[in-house]
């Protein structure tokens, strides 16, 4: 019956979870489905791939040409049978989406806490303080549905590193091992990445600990199993790993040959594109305000603001309830945010309590990780930093969105909250100094936000770059309507956290004068921590997100353009849409093989031709990458297809070819040539052309078979040619069969695939066989046998220690 009554709290908790979870998420219930824009770009991208799993038996493709003229399907979608991880990973995430993005949130934070031996019914309230995260519920709305459950894993994986070092050594790493897994199996790297970075800065900090109190060589007895752990976790994941590792060295994550634009250039991404997403210095107030910068890019303001008057009068009432619901509210420095980072009024102060009271050294681990990550978020408003961090810190430029670290806070601060409230309960602090730390912390927080309600004009203009089109077009009171409404924002939110706060403080009172219990200061969280941050998360994902389970499963309907150009049945063409955003857009795909799409790790070589020649419209260029139709507004007709018959088809004969010394010169060369006729050769495969001699184009070669990894020719003419193929060149897979036997085939024009084709007739095939998908597999396999064993041995080295004592 005891054993039992132990078991109590996690039920609670996960009953308390399911509720929570589709309270909010309601909509659910009723079969309706979240309408998220990553998501459906995912369904463009991913259509091609597959609709070639489906008719192969499960096969796996591994490359699709339904996007930038072809790339690896790494970082798209391909499945990997042997981890064991994926199908936990898969029972873990079983409730219907995103429902179970919210409950893994929950669950996760729930077990970091319990780890840190808090007790349960404050563990709940904990994890709900964290998974209440306006970013969070943000990053769902949005469908970055991964980055959403790898921070969902990072906490129990960190609170597991934790466990190791200070309790339970076996469990810890259990613990570890099995979150780090499943957090690799969801291959958000960077997120990955940051939840490394969290631990590094720990071990630093229990490094030193050891030090100091001379407990060195268990500290590296339980780095060493932890590390050996660690890479068996990885190992269960090594082909999805050795796969994107190779492929990144030729994205746009990895080191550029150009040499223009030196001082923006990095070993991994463009400095401008990594920092293009800087959280502001003063933007940082979101933390504890969250209308601090106006909320989302497009806001909604109330009737009877300023906007709202001024419209009224001079377009009507009915125009003005309309215009109110979308205006540029925001007035931050990211070029455009779905919302704030709102960790929470409450956790922010319990966080700065918690300073003043929590002892150790885990309190400066969470402060360190805390001002590390909000001051990487500042980005290119903090170049300082950030340019030691892209230029010599391992694996840092290979990711975007430098606002992201910021995840690391909202990690750190609201596990350092809730140790505040374990150390008050736990009776570790005096009621004089608990006084004390409470007037200091509340006069800190409290104080600012005073002044942020009171007079936020003393320090802020509330001016916007959207600004300036309004004030370019003579609407200045237009704009000083708008700045009104941006200070009324943040006054009106720094009054509600104030709110909370002071509330929070008069809990704590209670308690520490007696006058509540401990289960009545738990519930008073609990309730305090859905107040604020469901509140906000619902100002940014709410029921009107939600749509008809069959309008979310048909994410495109073909358009009459896309009819018409379906009508043609050539085995492969590519199509140029000028009606959306051609490159950051994967509609297009859906139906296509687009010269567009949308991913963040295209292949360099073609974000380059991007930037120099596809964008300026080269038509060589694009001639040469088979485009044959182009989707283009026009304002008579609306949308219309043009077909474009200078398009070279899937493969020709040239006479002709360049030499040029580098990268640098084979871009420029493609500047004004004729693909047609001539092919620009980098000196690299100067070996290749060896013996051969120049001729003329005729002969045929046409395209008889098109599979996305997969493509066979047939060839006749009546001398040796060079042919240049209009597929995207990519050594690390990409094999060249003549008649069943291997033959060599060489990158021209930048990035497309020639070879020499011998005289008469000849098959000629290139197929996808990467060797690393193999062989990673059986890696995977190794692995997940080993991880298995290794998690069942400390399991029951954990039960038997149990027993024992």
């Amino acid at each position: 019956m005891d054993k039992f009554k132990s078991y109590v709290p996690h039920i609670v908790a996960v009953i308390l979870f399911l509720g929570i979870t589709f309270t909010y998420f309601s909509p659910v219930i009723q079969n309706k489905q979240l309408q998220q824009h990553d998501v459906l770009t995912f369904k463009g991208s991913v259509q091609e791939i597959e609709d070639f799993r489906e008719n192969n038996d499960g096969e796996e493709a591994l490359w699709t040409n339904s996007m930038f003229g072809g790339m690896p399907a790494y970082l798209i979608s391909v499945k990997y049978p042997y981890n064991i991880f994926s199908k936990i990973h898969y029972y873990l995430g079983s409730l219907p989406p995103p429902a179970s993005f919210l409950f893994l949130l929950l669950l996760g934070f729930y077990i970091t806490l319990l780890a840190f031996k808090v007790d349960p019914y404050l563990s709940i309230a904990g994890a709900i303080a964290f998974a209440f995260s306006s970013y969070f519920l943000i990053i769902i709305g949005a469908g970055h549905n991964t980055k959403t459950v790898a921070i969902a894993y990072m906490a129990p994986l960190i609170g597991g590193i934790v466990m190791a070092y200070r309790r339970k050594l076996f469990l810890g790493a259990l613990l570890f091992a099995f979150f780090f897994a499943l957090q690799l199996v969801v291959n958000h790297l960077q997120i990955t990445y940051y939840t490394l970075l969290t631990i590094l800065i720990y071990g630093i900090f229990e490094l030193y600990n050891s030090i100091k109190e001379k407990t060195l060589p268990k500290f590296i007895k339980t780095t060493a199993l932890l590390i050996a752990v660690g890479i068996i976790a990885i190992g269960t994941n090594a082909g999805k790993l050795w796969n994107i590792y190779d492929y990144g060295k030729d994205s746009i994550r990895g080191k550029s040959e150009l040499s223009s634009d030196a001082e923006n250039k990095t070993s991994g991404l463009d400095k401008d594109y990594a920092t293009a997403w800087s959280y502001g210095k003063a933007e940082t107030f979101t933390l504890l305000v969250p209308n601090f910068m106006g909320g989302a890019s497009g806001g909604e303001l109330p009737k009877g603001s300023a906007t709202h008057k001024f419209i009224t009068k001079t377009s009507g009432v009915s125009y003005a309830n309309q215009a109110i619901k979308q205006m540029p509210t925001y007035w931050g420095t990211q070029p455009m945010t779905s919302g704030p980072v709102y960790i929470g009024a409450i956790i922010f102060f319990l966080f700065v309590l918690g300073l003043l009271i929590v002892k150790g050294h885990i309190k400066w681990w969470l402060l360190a990780a805390t001002i590390l990550s909000i001051m990487l978020a500042w980005g290119r408003n903090f170049m300082g930093l950030t340019d030691f961090f892209l230029d010599y810190f391992p694996g840092y430029n290979k990711f975007r969105a430098v606002s992201m670290t910021l995840v690391i806070a909202e990690f750190t601060m609201p596990l350092l909250a809730i140790l505040a409230i374990k150390q008050i309960i736990d009776e570790k602090i005096s009621k004089i100094e608990f006084l004390k730390a409470l007037k200091i912390s509340l006069g800190a927080v409290g104080g600012l936000l005073l002044i942020f309600a009171l007079m936020p004009s003393m320090f802020f203009d509330f001016s916007a770059k959207s600004d300036e089109q309004y004030l370019a077009q003579g609407a200045v009171d237009f704009v000083n309507a708008l700045r009104d409404d941006r200070e009324s924002l943040l006054q009106k939110d720094a009054f509600r956290s104030l709110a909370f706060i002071l509330i929070s403080v008069v809990v704590l009172l209670a308690f520490m004068y007696k006058k509540i219990s401990k289960t009545v200061l738990y519930i008073s969280f609990t309730v305090l921590f859905i107040a604020d941050g469901w509140t906000v998360a619902k100002r940014y994902l709410n029921n009107d997100s939600f749509v008809s389970k069959r309008k979310a499963e048909t994410p495109f309907s073909p358009t009459s353009a896309d009819m018409q150009i379906m009508q043609d049945k050539s085995l492969s063409y590519r199509v140029y849409n000028a009606s959306v955003s051609t490159f950051n857009d994967a509609s297009t795909s859906y139906y296509h093989k687009s010269i567009g799409g949308y991913h963040g790790a295209k292949l360099r070589r073609f974000q380059e031709l991007v930037d120099f020649h596809i964008s300026k419209q080269n038509m060589a260029v694009l001639n040469m990458f088979n485009t044959k139709y182009f989707i283009v507004p026009t304002k008579e007709q609306g949308v219309v297809v043009q077909q474009n018959p200078e398009a070279l088809g899937n493969a020709w004969f040239i006479s002709d070819y360049k030499l040029v010394k580098n990268a640098d010169e084979e871009i420029v060369a493609l500047t004004d040539f004729n693909p047609s006729q001539t092919a620009i050769i980098d000196e690299r495969f100067k070996s290749e052309l060896e013996g051969f001699k120049n001729t003329d184009t005729n002969g045929s070669i046409l395209l008889e078979e098109y599979q996305p990894n997969y493509l066979k020719y047939k060839s006749n003419a009546s001398s040796e040619k060079l042919a240049v193929f209009s597929e995207v060149y990519y050594a690390k897979g990409w094999n060249a069969y003549i008649n069943g036997e291997l033959k060599p085939h060489f990158r021209v024009n930048y990035l497309l695939r020639a070879m020499r084709v011998p005289s008469g007739e000849n098959i000629i095939e290139f197929k996808f066989e990467p060797s690393s998908y193999a062989t990673g597999n059986n890696i995977e396999l190794i692995s997940s046998i080993l991880m298995l064993l290794m998690l069942g041995g400390i399991g029951f080295l954990e039960i038997k220690s149990r027993k024992i004592n």
